[in-house]
Order: C-alpha cells, then sequence, then structure tokens
C-alpha cells in the first residue's frame, strides 16, 4: 500500500521584520491595555478624601483643637435617616449639654458617597422644631458618610461624620 506524502514546506525563516513586527504587537497591546485600564481609572473614581495632603498636614494642629473644643461642649446631636417612597427623610436633633435646644443654628448635612465625590449630596435641613432640623430629598441606597455642619453665622460650631448605609 503506497502511500502519498505531502510535500514538507520549509519553515519560514526568523527575519529581523518578523522580529520587529512582533515586538510592535506585543508592546502595542500591552499599551492599548494600559490605556484602557487608566481611561476606566480615572472615569470611575472621583473622589479624593483632601485636595492636598500637604496642607491638610499643616493644618492638623488646628483641627485637633477644633474637635477638643467641640468635645468640651458635650452636645448631643443625632441625626436619623428613614426613607419615605422614593426620597429619605433627614432628621437632625441638636441639643447642648443641659438637653436644651440649640436654636438659630444654620445645618448643612452632606451625603458623601465613599468613593465617588460627583454623587454627593447635600441637603440644607430647616428647623421645624427648637433643636430639630428636617430635609427630605431622594437619596441612592448604598453606604453613605453623612457629615454634619452646625454653624453660627460663619462659624463652624459643631462638625459630626459618621458612616450610614440607606
Amino acid at each position: 500500500m503506497p502511500t502519498t506524502l505531502a510535500p514538507k514546506r520549509a519553515p519560514r525563516p526568523l527575519t529581523g521584520r518578523m522580529v520587529l513586527a512582533c515586538l510592535f504587537a506585543f508592546f502595542g497591546t500591552v499599551f492599548a491595555m494600559n490605556a484602557v485600564m487608566v481611561r476606566v481609572a480615572t472615569s470611575t473614581f472621583g473622589g479624593v478624601e483632601t485636595e492636598s495632603s500637604y496642607k491638610a498636614g499643616l493644618t492638623f494642629k488646628k483641627d485637633v483643637a477644633i474637635a477638643e473644643a467641640q468635645d468640651a461642649l458635650h452636645w448631643k446631636v443625632e441625626a436619623n435617616l428613614r426613607p419615605e417612597g422614593e426620597a429619605t427623610r433627614v432628621t437632625v436633633n441638636a441639643r447642648d449639654a443641659e438637653s436644651r435646644a440649640l436654636t438659630g443654628l444654620d445645618v448643612q448635612v452632606r451625603l458623601s458617597h465613599p468613593t465617588d465625590q460627583r454623587r454627593d449630596v447635600i441637603l440644607k435641613p430647616t428647623e421645624t422644631a427648637p433643636g430639630v432640623f428636617e430635609a427630605t430629598m431622594p437619596v441612592p441606597h448604598g453606604q453613605w458618610d453623612i457629615v454634619l455642619d452646625l454653624k453660627r453665622k460663619d462659624e463652624t460650631v459643631f462638625r459630626s461624620k459618621s458612616r450610614v448605609t440607606i
């Protein structure tokens, strides 16, 4: 039984052009994937904790003194979040050390998204009763940092930051 074998092809010689083409293809793929990953990373993470770590470090002692002065007041400030349909109601109850209502304050509530600053929500509650401030706004479900600022005139007299889940 005779067998017919197909003639063997001669192997392609490895030329300088082939090596150059392989190098361009390899590094082109690496650069293209790096470009895609950089684009995805910069377009999905918009938040930073501080704009300048250096400046934050310079004001650290001042921030500690402000926190100690705030602790010395012994104020009791509570924030409650309740879902109301598609919206969320934020109620802030502010009392001094003797449990008297704190009135005449300008309250700002910021719901700060932990990873995306573009999703932050700022609420401006109004005083509905002495020491009780309320606001309602649609807020997406998830984890948020709730930052409470109580101000008199332009001076922040109380600041609190807590992690909440809505």
